[in-house]
């Protein structure tokens, strides 16, 4: 078991051990570094007093707790089970947590976010702050409404598209079910067995839900023909690699998890297509999902993926753009296979969209 802590090093043997386990693999030691970060933000998220509370979602979850993409993940999406966070909302609102209405939504997501808000400011900030300088992770945190910050001194000059800087972006407008409990360790401590590094134990959504909040994401791109998608084509890289991973496979035969999370985004995140009509989530989940973009919106894609690739965040050799497209055209078909032999009532969704 190794003795000596990471933390515990000199900035120049910090550099030297980071460096090396850089030369052992394929990321890059300014990433490997932020790993470090990101891993160490969690550990003292979910040892916190309110841990209890929280889930760890989206593409960071992928891939430092269910290890099913092989790209570099630098942010953390956290969601604060609403029936704790605001138990005076969803009193009677069923398993779900949905408020009943449109206009009861958006009273919902005023309170929710004011609430956030203070709450990320006082009491998750010097918790992180706190716990991170007592493991000897001296870092600035600061709060952005609903984001955390926690900026570092980095040991290495980074690039322009990876910042020195974790960001911790928290909900609570989900119950963050179906979730389990999934270790999550540094991506350098394989390549130095030598150095002890920091740990954690979070609560984490399940990868088939993330894949249905994914693709959703992906078809309203899609839909509403984007000419801008800063760090969006790591959606479709998550995608790919969820399909060959037979994750994608159990997601498209759940449908009632599809149908939760069209429930979910039809009530909180309506959003409409290039054409100004309202995107309709139940269809997309049970038929006329779009996954692959044309046009402008494709090529704004292209460009933010080649900026991913060059700066090392794919570990495995990286495939062509228009390949992983093929791949997502390939599971947009398996998933619309739904149509015509699929029957669902989507009128209670439906109505309450309408609201």
């Amino acid at each position: 078991m190794a003795e000596t802590q990471f933390r515990n090093l000199s900035p120049d043997d910090r550099r030297y051990a980071l460096r090396v386990a850089q030369d052992r693999g394929n990321y890059r030691a300014y990433l490997l570094e932020k790993d470090i970060w990101v891993v160490a933000t969690l550990r003292v998220l979910f040892e916190a007093p309110f841990a209890g509370h929280l889930v760890f979602k989206g593409g960071t979850s992928l891939s430092k707790a269910w290890r099913v993409i092989r790209r570099f993940s630098e942010d953390v999406d956290i969601t604060y089970d609403i029936r704790a966070f605001a138990p005076d909302l969803v009193s009677g609102a069923g398993d779900e947590a949905l408020p009943p209405t449109r206009s009861q939504e958006k009273r919902w997501t005023r309170t929710i976010r004011a609430r956030l808000t203070d709450w990320v400011r006082d009491q998750a900030c010097p918790v992180v702050e706190e716990g991170l300088s007592g493991s000897g992770f001296v870092a600035r945190i600061s709060a952005e409404a609903e984001r955390l910050y926690v900026t570092y001194e980095p040991l290495f000059e980074t690039s322009g598209f990876v910042r020195p800087t974790v960001m911790v972006e928290f909900g609570a407008q989900s119950t963050g079910e179906p979730h389990a409990n999934r270790p999550v360790v540094c991506d350098a401590a394989a390549r130095l067995p030598d150095l002890a590094f920091p740990e954690a134990h979070p609560t984490v959504m399940l990868a088939e839900r993330t894949f249905w909040e994914k693709a959703t994401a992906m078809h309203v791109f899609s839909r509403q023909e984007r000419r801008r998608g800063e760090r969006l084509s790591r959606h479709w890289h998550d995608l790919a690699r969820l399909d060959e991973a037979g994750i994608a496979a159990n997601a498209l035969a759940d449908r009632a998890l599809a149908l939760s999370v069209a429930r979910h985004k039809a009530m909180f995140f309506t959003e409409n297509n290039a054409r100004g009509e309202r995107i309709d989530y139940a269809a997309a989940v049970s038929g006329d999902l779009q996954l692959v973009p044309s046009g402008a919106a494709r090529a704004v894609l292209a460009g933010d993926y080649a900026k991913m690739l060059a700066d090392g965040m794919l570990l495995d050799e990286s495939e062509p753009f228009d390949a992983l497209l093929e791949r997502c055209a390939a599971i947009e078909a398996r998933a619309n296979a739904t149509r015509g032999n699929t029957r669902i009532e989507f009128s209670a969704l439906r109505r309450a969209d309408s609201q």
